[in-house]
């Protein structure tokens, strides 16, 4: 077996170069002789959302995989909502994979249980053929020295909170003269290129969705209008925020929808009355299902965003079931790869003792009516309704 030791190291500035090469010819990464280079980022889901190599992808390694894959993780486990990359992978089709994490030195300074070290493992043994290297100094030098090929985010705690109107302007406005509330002021954020979250006020004002290229418009509640039916594309979700409402069910329904509006290129905004709760709940399921990441780490990034976002204990409840659903469907993926050991699928598998595929903090019934689902004890204060 090749050691960590033998892993071969490429310098930040012959990425750059390739990069350079890239931009020229238009196409994807490339490498001499015309094959194809794959960029691999090796840090946590938030980190890459922060600021991350432009072009590279995310692979996926938090510590339920881990904890499943008990020292040897597969493609499906790291690149789970990455077909194609994975089928390039077995296929031979990309002459190198370039690895980075935020700032290894040199492949001997790995640890043996690093996502870098356990994401080499699975690629020497799904892609025998293609070079592996990891990019010395990692994310961290990479953009100091080379910032123009990196895509950060804002700094979003150091934008300052929107200034209250004065009363005169509150009157002009049409407000209250207690002036805008919270969730009103400033206003859609943006949770991916094409997906938006806010409010019902964001929602009436065909400035704001103008000016932010929104093409459609994703309503989850059940008295909020649709101002501009016939400007943009509509689609309601009818519930309320109580702990009665039943919001899982309508989570793939939402996620086809937005990404239907994706597909074509457009931008939705995923509204309720506020954007506190119904709606945040909705984009929390999307980033879940699509990036394969925890509720604990979607919560983080979407909250980044809009620092008010509080689904309420139900939606919680119902968040953490789905994200049980959907870790549990991903290593279910697995275990029918084509790369799954043949002795593992040989194996009878089975069947539960729990109905639970993991170990939460607070459970909830995989099959439980929406009535009946606990109260959970989390961290996030109730906010009123929205």
């Amino acid at each position: 077996m090749v050691t960590m030791e033998e892993l071969r190291e490429m310098d930040c500035s012959v990425l750059k170069r390739l990069l350079n090469r890239d931009e020229s010819g238009g196409g994807a990464l490339g490498l001499l002789g015309g094959g194809k280079c794959l960029l691999l980022d090796c840090r946590p889901f938030l980190a890459h959302s922060a600021g991350y190599i432009r072009g590279s992808v995310n692979v996926r390694c938090n510590t339920i995989v881990r904890r499943r894959a008990k020292g040897s993780v597969s493609l499906e486990q790291i690149l789970p909502a990455e077909e194609e990359v994975r089928a390039r992978l077995r296929s031979g089709l990309y002459s190198a994979v370039i690895v980075y994490d935020e700032r290894s030195p040199r492949a001997e300074s790995l640890r043996e249980d690093s996502t870098v070290s356990l994401v080499v493992q699975a690629l020497r043994r799904n892609a025998e053929r293609t070079d592996i290297c990891l990019l010395k100094g990692g994310y961290e030098r990479f953009s100091s020295e080379y910032p123009e090929f990196c895509s950060k985010t804002k700094a979003l705690a150091a934008i300052p909170a929107p200034v209250p109107p004065s009363a005169t302007e509150s009157l002009e406005l049409g407000c209250s003269s207690c002036g805008t509330p919270l969730h009103d002021q400033g206003g859609p954020v943006e949770i991916l290129p094409f997906l938006y979250l806010g409010s019902a006020y964001h929602a009436a004002r065909r400035d704001m969705l103008d000016a932010l290229g929104i093409t459609a418009l994703l309503n989850v509640s059940s008295d909020c209008p649709n101002h501009f039916e016939g400007h943009y594309q509509y689609k309601c979700i009818p519930v309320e925020d109580n702990h009665k409402t039943d919001i899982s069910s309508w989570f793939m329904e939402a996620i086809e929808y937005i990404d239907a509006v994706k597909e074509c290129r457009g931008r939705v905004l995923v509204h309720c009355q506020a954007g506190i709760s119904r709606s945040a709940t909705i984009c929390l399921a999307y980033l879940m299902m699509k990036k394969r990441v925890r509720l604990e780490e979607a919560f983080e990034f979407v909250k980044q965003r809009r620092s008010i976002i509080s689904p309420n204990f139900s939606f919680m409840g119902q968040l953490l079931q789905f994200e049980s659903q959907v870790l549990a469907a991903s290593c279910a993926a697995e275990a029918h790869s084509p790369s799954a050991p043949l002795r593992e699928r040989g194996k009878a598998t089975p069947t539960p003792t729990s109905q639970f595929v993991f170990s939460f903090p607070v459970s909830v019934g995989v099959h439980s009516a929406p009535s009946s689902l606990p109260y959970l004890h989390s961290p996030i204060t109730t906010s009123p309704s929205c």
